[in-house]
């Protein structure tokens, strides 16, 4: 306190004002027109706005894809059609069956298509684990580099809850 008090008193005995003033405002100059530069044209509207890559690589495209046409999320890949080609987040459980040799569970894609799944046929990122009464079992394979789990298991339950370990 003492200290500001000391500095206080040397900036007004220097004959300074404590508090800056700002320069009184004048009339602004006129910008300059330059008879040679064109008027600017106004932009054209969104919707006609197109991309054209010219060879670069497309920016929304993962750098971690590990094949050319490897499948995207919410996208049918070229790899499987009917269950091969389908994730297991875009499947969901409408019925399970118990037969002969064992459970089967009825499954439907987004295209509202319904699959006939048995234990151990295989998904576009997993394998059917197990198929319950309540539901089936899913491992699904983690494509995230940095994880340390490699598969996790998913479970799809008949009454719609998803569990994830």
């Amino acid at each position: 306190m003492r200290t500001l008090m000391l500095a206080l008193a040397f900036v007004s005995s220097l004959g300074a004002p404590l508090v800056a003033q700002a320069p009184k405002p004048g009339p602004a100059p006129a910008p300059a027109v330059d008879a040679a530069q064109p008027a600017p044209q106004p932009l054209p509207p969104l919707d006609s706005f197109t991309y054209n890559p010219e060879g670069r690589r497309d920016p929304f495209v993962s750098l971690l894809a590990g094949k050319t046409g490897e499948r995207r999320s919410g996208h049918t890949g070229p790899e499987g059609q009917g269950l091969a080609g389908l994730g297991t987040d875009e499947v969901s459980v409408r019925g399970v069956l118990q037969s002969a040799s064992g459970y089967v569970a009825m499954v439907q894609g987004p295209d509202n298509k319904t699959y006939v799944v048995r234990q151990n046929d295989k998904l576009f990122d997993g394998v059917v684990k197990a198929i319950t009464a309540q539901g089936l079992v899913i491992l699904q394979d983690v494509n995230d580099p940095l994880s340390l789990v490699k598969q996790k298991e998913v479970r799809k339950m008949l009454h719609g809850n998803e569990e994830g370990k």
